[in-house]
């Protein structure tokens, strides 16, 4: 029985012993590489598809909820525009007219 146990460790040794010394070969490499490449492109792909498959959905919830509010009122539903660039204070013209007081003191003499 313990020559069995013995020749099937030694074989199994043999056979890892193999993988591993054809895995360090240019050949190995490669493949290992190229094994990469096709899992990097096949997650790409996956990751594409869900994403083009949610948004899908949310274009369609979306459409879903604008035919709702256009039929509460009858009419059809606004599309939405980029709301107007904010003003600076500064380049309003009641913001120009307005005066500091200088930075010597106040208009008493105290500082």
């Amino acid at each position: 029985m313990w020559f069995v146990v013995g020749a099937a460790s030694g074989v199994y040794t043999l056979v890892k012993a193999k993988r591993m010394a054809q895995q360090v070969t240019p050949d190995g490499i490669a493949a290992r590489g190229a094994a990469l490449k096709a899992g990097a492109r096949v997650f790409v792909d996956e990751v594409s598809a869900g994403m083009r498959e949610r948004e899908a959905e949310l274009r369609a919830d979306l459409q879903t909820q604008g035919e709702r509010l256009g039929s509460v009122d009858g009419s059809t539903p606004r599309q939405l525009l980029p709301s107007p660039p904010l003003q600076h204070e500064s380049a309003s013209p009641a913001a120009s007219s307005t005066t500091l007081p200088s930075p010597e003191g106040s208009e008493d003499g105290h500082r």
